[in-house]
């Protein structure tokens, strides 16, 4: 397992309380969709944190909300060029197959800055067949939905009118079903997956066709 120092080469805003932070990869391996821990050099406190960036890409990107009074997220938005950080990883199994069929087609479900797994999936094959339902409070909070084609990007805003849907991503995928010959993969809070993968089980979509990560 890689653990080491890294350079901060940016730190992008995104949204008022998102921001992407880059980072100098040196030499870090990992596999799309996998998390590493983020933290502060001599503190010994840090958080988990999925890859934004693709395999092949030269930096490495985090998605990352800062979340008030946190002890890592507001510090790490204040990072700048030249800094440090600390960088322990990359581990976990909420990664598309190493061989993808033909006709594999996927639906990626997402709350907020649980979207960063499914960049990364994005990233890392452009020749994927996908659909993103991804699920904000406002229209702000679609990070850079222009890098996915409009037909495969549906932002589901709860909490004002923007985005391509009206409401949460659980009426959407009620409202629209997607069929039972996909692949499901749900990142985001608790609520939304649980809620979701009732919905799917209840539209007939097999249990294994259903993978889940929890993001906060």
């Amino acid at each position: 397992m890689h653990k080491a120092l890294h350079k901060v080469l940016g730190n992008e805003s995104l949204s008022s309380s998102t921001f992407k932070l880059q980072i100098e990869r040196d030499g870090l391996e990992f596999r799309a969709g996998q998390c590493v821990n983020l933290g502060l050099p001599n503190t010994g406190i840090n958080r988990e944190y999925s890859s934004y960036s693709g395999e092949q890409e030269a930096e490495l990107a985090f998605l990352i909300r800062e979340v008030e009074d946190g002890d890592v997220s507001p510090a790490l938005r204040r990072l700048k060029y030249g800094d440090s950080i600390e960088i322990d990883g990359a581990y976990g199994l909420f990664t598309l197959p190493e061989s993808i069929p033909e006709n594999n087609s996927n639906v990626f479900i997402a709350t907020g800055t649980g979207i960063a797994p499914f960049h990364s999936f994005v990233r890392t094959f452009p020749e994927l067949d996908y659909l993103i339902l991804h699920g904000t409070r406002l229209s702000e909070e679609n990070y850079e939905s222009g890098h996915y084609t409009t037909e495969r990007y549906v932002q589901c805003v709860s909490q004002e009118n923007g985005g391509c849907f009206k409401g949460r991503v659980s009426d959407y995928l009620r409202e629209n079903p997607q069929g039972t010959d996909k692949h499901y993969y749900l990142c985001g809070n608790r609520n939304m997956l649980n809620e979701v993968y009732d919905i799917l089980r209840e539209q007939e979509v097999s249990g294994s066709n259903i993978m889940s990560e929890v993001f906060f």
